[in-house]
């Protein structure tokens, strides 16, 4: 009996230990992922934000050259989200994400080399370029190292990733900008970067995310299923009513939480009163909250759905922008940031959560990438309208009534989504033939 039993323990001794390992390669992945965007998102424009004073003294430009790279930094991300689409789909994402970080680290490390702003301006303009296309493969990674219950949580940290950038970027910017050393931190967080990069390209050899002969064989036993998710199908995802959808949110996210972001300092000095300390302490709020939020609310959607975790982010969204609008008075400014913050963080990594538990493979990264894109459109168009509305009418309040509009909108159409997972919202799924995982994934949230 002892030695019938003995077959049944090494099972169960190895079933063990390959739970163990995918555990500890998802956290790794994890943690990977949200350096990369810390190290996209966080560095580069938001550095450039923090020091622009001390490199327009020292390299004697005006805000007519920081409003240029600006947009540049801007049309530099639409490209990207292009690039990064089109070649995750053919050379896989992993190469694309740590391609995308190591350029990212050599162009930090480059831009204090040169004097020449117009250099300057177009190492910054890459810069923008790859935080588009380290996020855009995230969502076909996150599918193939992480369990369907835990991907919200996940992406959630990982959308978080700017917050940690932006909170490394504070606690490094005062000791090298007080020694006048404003060359030395592009270099440190260069450096940073690159060493970062060694990492993941080490690690993702050795966990297989460099697609190889293997995976190509795979997909060519599996040639009914990979039509499915090919980037082929990927590109007609423009017939599926829920993409559709999630490409329309995403271009009003952009449209706006972007203006919300960039125009709250100056609503609330110019346009409110506010004192530049007071400012600081609700953009301080801001940044700690989203530090943890995304995980928060992301831990939250694998629970109660993707869709009801949208819907409360976007409700809290609502009453910020309507308090700004109503009561911009006292101490309220400060729950509008801390309200906006709860709800802004989590939104980007709600989205490809929905996409990563809803289709997986090239179709996934299709369709995250065009949000990408959506976004970028809806932000640079939002941006416009604010300024505009702002020359019209003397007030910033009035971009924050379309805002608070906008979040009606974007909560009714999450309604309208299909619940994830479910086969309502796999893509390409026949009778015969589903998606490569997406069996799993729909028994996962069946159940």
């Amino acid at each position: 009996m002892k030695q019938s039993e003995r077959p049944t323990t090494v099972v169960s001794e190895k079933t063990s230990d390959g739970r163990r390992s995918k555990v500890i390669a998802g956290f790794v992945v994890t943690v990977l992922l949200t350096s990369f965007v810390a190290a996209t998102y966080g560095f580069g424009f938001y550095l450039f934000a923090q020091i622009v004073t001390d490199m327009r003294k020292d390299l004697g430009f005006g805000y007519t050259v920081v409003g240029t790279i600006t947009a540049a930094g801007q049309l530099g991300f639409l490209l990207f989200a292009l690039l990064g689409t089109w070649l995750s789909t053919r050379i896989g994402g992993g190469q694309v994400v740590v391609g995308s970080v190591a350029l990212c680290g050599l162009c930090l490390v480059l831009l204090p080399m040169t004097n020449s702003i117009v250099l300057i301006g177009i190492l910054l303009t890459v810069l923008g370029g790859t935080a588009a296309s380290v996020y855009v493969p995230l969502v076909e990674l996150v599918g193939r190292v992480i369990d369907y219950r835990h991907r919200g949580k996940v992406l959630g940290l990982v959308s978080s990733g700017t917050s940690y950038g932006v909170f490394v970027n504070s606690l490094l910017v005062p000791t090298f900008v007080q020694q006048g050393n404003w060359r030395g931190l592009w270099y440190s967080v260069g450096a940073g970067t690159l060493m970062v990069t060694a990492v993941a390209a080490f690690t993702f050899v050795r966990l297989g995310l460099f697609r190889g002969e293997d995976e190509a064989t795979e997909r060519a036993m599996h040639d009914g299923a990979e039509r499915n998710t090919s980037a082929r199908a990927g590109w007609r995802m423009v017939l599926v009513r829920w993409v559709v959808i999630i490409w329309t949110m995403k271009f009003l996210n952009g449209f706006a939480c972007m203006p919300f972001q960039n125009y709250l300092s100056p609503y609330l000095r110019e346009g409110l009163g506010f004192n530049i300390d007071f400012a600081a302490q609700v953009w301080g709020a801001i940044g700690v909250i989203g530090m943890f939020a995304g995980f928060a609310v992301g831990w939250l959607s694998d629970r109660i759905g993707v869709r009801a975790s949208l819907v409360m982010c976007y409700t809290l969204f609502f009453i910020s922008a309507v308090l700004l609008v109503v009561a911009p008075v006292g101490f309220l400014p400060m729950v509008s940031g801390v309200l906006f913050a709860l709800a802004f963080y989590p939104i980007y990594g709600l989205v490809p959560a929905y996409v990563s538990k809803s289709v997986s493979g090239a179709a996934a990264t299709v369709i995250f990438g065009v949000t990408n894109i959506t976004q970028g459109v809806g932000g640079i168009l939002g941006n416009y309208t604010a300024g505009f509305l702002k020359n019209l009418t003397g007030s910033f309040m009035w971009y924050y009534v379309v805002i608070a509009v906008a979040t009606v909108i974007l909560g009714t159409l999450t309604l309208r989504l299909p619940r994830e997972g479910s086969p309502e919202s796999a893509i390409g799924k026949r009778k015969e033939t589903a998606v490569p995982g997406m069996a799993k994934d729909v028994a996962h949230a069946a159940g």
